[in-house]
């Protein structure tokens, strides 16, 4: 009876435990949130361009390399800082963010300077196992950065909690966030299958439609490539101007907070939207000025040299 008595006062404690977790998960991964929101509006553009049949199986490749970057490669490593270098997490983060604007501002670089061998070499290449295979590498760097924002964002807000229960909180921050993005992703690049098989069925307002996704879907992965761009360059922006803040550099992250607050003002019936969006050009606009120095040194100074040389 006595051991049976021991038996029962454990399992109550894990079930006290088990829900300490499953109630940190939910406060942090709502923190993390706008993240995850970015993290699903860049990833489809890496999925562009390949066959049907491929396409589930390169997203299901990528939420692997996303899981691997989360539990295997930040999550000890995020510990490990918190518990005896925390303030090296900042300029971590910072770093990577910074990575971020470089590859938004490379992608608007490309864009404007053309590049039209290039892109018939990449219709040539399309479908190859070495096309995917740079796709989902390439996927993969981008979601790194994303997810060890996730993951300190998360780990911010269970900080005070005992090192295991943080751990385990944060496994399950990574096993549901990775799992809600690749998921809606799969959903988004299969939605005009989904509007083919649609428009083949028998009520004419199913059928009707099925053929408006399947005539929107291209037009929606072309925002979509956009905004993941953009979203690179809001989120590299934010990380840089919020850790400056944590550095006490904080002039920059006020004055584009007191913009906002002008401009919410100036429309009282949208502040909301407002603030958020004014925010956002803000950040953007510092990752793309942080990105435009960061293109110019690995490419521009470096082509000069050569021809120089």
């Amino acid at each position: 009876m006595a051991l049976l008595d021991d038996v029962a006062a454990i399992a109550k404690l894990a079930a006290a435990s088990i829900d300490d977790i499953g109630a940190a998960a939910g406060r942090a991964g709502a923190k993390a949130v706008g993240v995850v929101v970015d993290d699903t509006a860049v990833t489809p553009r890496y999925v562009a361009g390949f066959q049907p049949e491929r396409e589930l199986p390169v997203i299901w490749r990528i939420a692997k390399g996303s899981l691997f970057n989360k539990i295997v490669l930040i999550l000890p490593v995020i510990l490990l800082l918190s518990q005896f270098l925390p303030w090296a997490l900042n300029p971590l983060l910072m770093l990577g963010g910074a990575y971020l604007c470089f590859e938004g501002a490379e992608k608007l670089y490309e864009a404007l300077t053309g590049g039209g061998h290039e892109e018939a070499e990449d219709v040539a290449a399309l479908g190859t196992p070495e096309h995917e295979k740079q796709m989902v590498s390439g996927a993969i760097r981008t979601d790194f950065i994303l997810s060890a924002e996730i993951m300190v964002i998360a780990l911010a807000e269970v900080a005070t909690l005992h090192l295991g229960v943080r751990a385990a909180t944060l496994v399950a921050v990574a096993l549901l966030i990775t799992a809600l993005v690749y998921g809606v992703v799969g959903l988004i690049v299969k939605m005009d299958d989904i509007g083919l098989k649609m428009a083949q069925g028998r009520l004419g307002g199913t059928r009707a439609l099925g053929r408006a996704l399947v005539k929107g879907m291209p037009v929606v992965m072309s925002v979509l490539s956009v905004v993941g761009t953009a979203a690179m360059l809001w989120v590299g922006g934010h990380i840089v101007v919020a850790g400056l803040e944590k550095f006490g550099f904080g002039w920059l992250a006020h004055a584009i907070h007191h913009d906002a607050e002008a401009a919410a003002h100036a429309v009282p019936a949208l502040s909301g939207a407002v603030l958020w969006l004014v925010e956002t050009l803000g950040s953007a606009m510092v990752g793309l000025g942080l990105g435009a120095v960061i293109v110019v040194l690995m490419h521009l100074i470096p082509r000069k040299g050569g021809a120089g040389h």
